[in-house]
């Protein structure tokens, strides 16, 4: 009789430890890219071993939790890495994500700290992802030196819909959280994306509102309102993907408003366990007499394995007389090269 019991108890234990494993997972992730960077900004050069160059350094925790009838809890907390230093990038703990939310058959919620719609929608169309020499948020966006691009919402409320025949998308809130003014700091994102076959396209939009910058052709710091419409698309022709996008950037001031706007024209060219791509990006300020910018990047990549590749790429920015987009002054020109190894875990 003792030992009927014993048995029961040890199965029951199984039992109860396969029944969790089946509900519950809990995954460490993360990411480890470091490089030699060489850059010329017209007034300095630099040369060193940096961290994050091609995708940023980051240590993550995601979970999810099986809460039976197709509805499971999800969470995810994301720190950047420095890991030419040891330290951490962006200051607070957790800070590139930190977010609990739900999922089911009515799409995903999440509440904290995310990535904006407009970011991931412009790294899915840009060839070099948003990294490496040619990436496009150093240029998009770019108030004459002084970027505004948002990469990342606090204090925010995203839904995202499940993916229905090719069409996907999201809508984000963010809570400014300043007493006495619901208005101020508060953001907005939205996505739209649809994927079939050869096809992907993206559209978003992001309005931040007082946002505090510092505009080059301004005195002094701004309160601004911050809009952002992006429109991009890649075509697969098989031996090369095309790479079009197009933004509409427009800041708000008690100054008067500032406007300009994006383009981006690429190529990515898959062979073996090689990439090569290159992107035309260019900022043309609508307001301001000879302030525009150029970046011209080519790149190029190769998998060691699923999980390690080796990548190097160049771009050259150009400056018109009265802007400073990555360069030391205005009218100055920037030359950016690196080389590294990027893998994941």
């Amino acid at each position: 009789m003792k030992k009927s019991l014993l048995a029961l108890a040890v199965l029951g234990a199984f039992a109860g430890a396969a029944s969790a494993q089946q509900t519950t997972s809990v995954e460490v992730y993360g990411l480890v890219d470091m490089g030699f960077v060489h850059d010329d900004n017209g007034v300095k050069t630099i040369n060193k071993i940096d961290s994050g160059i091609q995708s940023g350094s980051r240590l993550g925790f995601r979970g999810k939790e099986d809460l039976g009838n197709g509805l499971s809890a999800i969470f995810t907390l994301e720190t950047g890495i420095a890991a030419d230093t040891g330290g951490f990038t962006q200051g607070n703990a957790f800070a590139r994500q930190s977010y609990v939310g739900l999922n089911g058959g009515f799409g995903t919620v999440k509440l904290g700290r995310q990535i904006t719609p407009i970011w991931a929608a412009l790294d899915s169309i840009d060839p070099f992802g948003s990294g490496l020499a040619g990436d496009s948020t150093r240029i998009f966006a770019n108030a004459g030196g002084v970027s505004l691009y948002p990469l990342r919402m606090s204090n925010t409320i995203n839904y995202s819909m499940p993916s229905t025949s090719g069409f996907s998308g999201e809508v984000a809130y963010g809570f400014g959280e300043v007493a006495g003014d619901t208005h101020a700091g508060r953001e907005i994102g939205l996505r739209f994306g649809y994927a079939n076959g050869p096809v992907a396209v993206q559209l978003a939009y992001d309005n931040r509102n007082t946002t505090t910058t510092i505009p080059a052709f301004a005195n002094g710091a701004l309160n601004a309102d911050v809009k952002l419409i992006f429109l991009g698309g890649t075509y697969d022709f098989g031996v090369a993907k095309a790479h079009l996008a197009y933004q509409d950037n427009k800041l708000d001031t008690n100054l008067g408003d500032w406007k300009s706007r994006n383009i981006l024209a690429g190529v990515s060219v898959p062979f073996g366990a090689s990439t090569i791509m290159a992107s035309y990006i260019r900022n043309d300020i609508k307001d301001f007499s000879n302030a525009d910018s150029d970046q011209i990047a080519i790149g190029y990549t190769y998998a060691l394995s699923k999980r390690t590749n080796l990548y190097t790429s160049y771009s050259r920015t150009t400056n018109d007389n009265n802007v400073a987009v990555n360069a030391g002054a205005a009218g100055k020109n920037d030359s950016l090269f690196n080389v590294g190894i990027r893998h994941k875990f």
